[in-house]
């Protein structure tokens, strides 16, 4: 075994190697600190690396497993984080000038709860200029000519360069799940609430949620459930019991699922490659696939997530903006603009239809176990387009609150990665995991 091979181990793997003593933390992050300086150059996915306290952390980790005492879920395991999530010891920054050399004073909750499972904080993944639109430098780490979408651009691009075997993102839009697809690796954005948003950078008070990437469906199940727990400082989180994640993945339905289609007027959106794979993924998965059209009111959610959006925007990036206008991207000028122009009563309106979109799907997945539907438009867009993507096809469920898993099972003309995106009930994330891999070993069984 060479320490290279070492960056190839899942989550999962890695936990359990170390546990038993078969490789060390030191040796893992090593190798992960080799593929960084072997492909970095290139993919340009950290925004924050300390090498030295990388390796200090991964000694600690070993020491502390020799000596007997208790370890982690992911005890000695590298992870990445969004450079929007506090770290009390590494620069949080925010993808923008205005906060070059931030330092927080504390850690996000869910640093803290990785830090309790014994992982190793590797550093800050590149994002978009807070989490919106702006693109960062990161490129794609299957074609460097092109996104890795946004806004976790560089939480997206690590695990797919295999710089870490995980790393966390957020989504306010489709900010996990199209990365994810563009990228060719699993993205996760669980049901709102499920994580804890304290201490990460908001835009979207209503919007905003954690996620996370993976190379396999039980590291992005391991990883959420590190980080999921009721926090009464985060006014989305819930007071109630959440479902295992890996126990979901690893559980056989008990009955086949079944599966809803809807199709929406935007998808004409789509690229035609992505079209006919999806065609032939639901030809393949045969009657668990019912297709339906989606009424106007579902169509119109995506404009409702707009208006949300876009007047939190302004709200939230009030005291940013009066001082550092001229620092700010036109992208996020405009998204202020918009926001001016906003009505209270329009914005309250937008908040009631949310609430009853939630309950709408409440009643849905009375019936259906997932719904089916694009991740992205296609391809990874070139760089040259100037973004990082259409994030239509992740609105309607962001704004629902919806668990969202990006599966990549397609590729394109190009021979690049599209991923399908599966929605499930609120709070019924480890039924939809369930579901998910259900698929896969379907679609598995009929290759053999």
């Amino acid at each position: 075994m060479t320490k290279h091979d070492l960056s190839l181990f899942s989550a999962v793997q890695s936990a359990e190697a170390i546990k038993q003593g078969r490789i060390s933390s030191e040796a893992l992050v090593e190798a992960c600190l080799a593929r960084i300086e072997e492909t970095d150059s290139k993919v340009r996915a950290w925004a924050y690396l300390d090498a030295a306290s990388a390796l200090d952390q991964a000694r600690e980790l070993d020491r502390i497993r020799k000596s007997g005492r208790g370890i982690g879920a992911l005890h000695g395991v590298p992870v990445g984080l969004k450079d929007i999530i506090d770290t009390k010891d590494m620069l949080t920054q925010r993808g923008s000038p205005i906060f070059a050399g931030r330092q927080p004073d504390v850690d996000a909750r869910l640093v803290e709860h990785l830090r309790e499972a014994g992982a190793v904080i590797m550093g800050k993944t590149k994002t978009t200029e807070f989490a919106f639109m702006h693109p960062t430098d990161t490129t794609n780490p299957l074609d460097a000519d092109r996104t890795p979408g946004g806004s976790s651009s560089g939480s997206a691009a690590a695990v797919a360069a295999r710089h870490v075997p995980i790393a966390v993102g957020t989504q306010t839009g489709g900010s996990v799940i199209r990365p994810a697809s563009f990228c060719g690796v699993y993205g996760f954005k669980p049901s709102r609430g499920t994580i804890s948003r304290s201490g990460v950078f908001r835009t979207s008070e209503s919007l905003d949620h954690i996620g996370g990437f993976a190379n396999s469906l039980e590291d992005i199940a391991l990883l959420t459930d590190v980080l999921s727990s009721y926090d009464q400082t985060d006014p989305a989180s819930f007071a109630r019991p959440r479902g295992n994640m890996l126990d979901g993945v690893r559980a056989e339905a008990p009955v086949e699922p079944n599966v809803a289609w809807l199709d929406f007027p935007f998808n004409d959106r789509l690229d035609a490659d992505a079209e006919e794979g999806i065609n032939a993924l639901m030809d393949r998965l045969g009657g668990r696939i019912e297709r339906f059209s989606a009424s106007p009111q579902l169509a119109d959610l995506i404009h409702v997530h707009k208006t949300i959006y876009d007047y939190e925007m302004r709200q939230n990036m009030a005291a940013v903006a009066e001082s550092n206008w001229p620092d700010l991207s036109v992208e996020m000028q405009s998204a202020i603009d918009r926001g001016a122009e906003i009505s209270t009563a329009q914005y309250e309106d937008a908040l009631a239809v949310k609430t009853s979109a939630q309950g709408f799907f409440a009643d849905y997945f009375n019936d259906f176990d997932a719904i089916l539907a694009p991740a992205s438009t296609g391809e990874a867009v070139p760089l040259t387009a100037g973004h990082t993507g259409d994030s239509v096809f992740c609105l309607t469920w962001t704004l629902a609150g919806l668990p969202s898993l990006t599966l990549p099972l397609l590729v394109g003309l190009n021979d690049l990665p599209i991923g399908v995106q599966l929605i499930g009930a609120a709070e019924e994330d480890d039924r939809l995991l369930r579901t998910a891999s259900w698929i896969q070993r379907s679609l598995a069984e009929q290759e053999h």
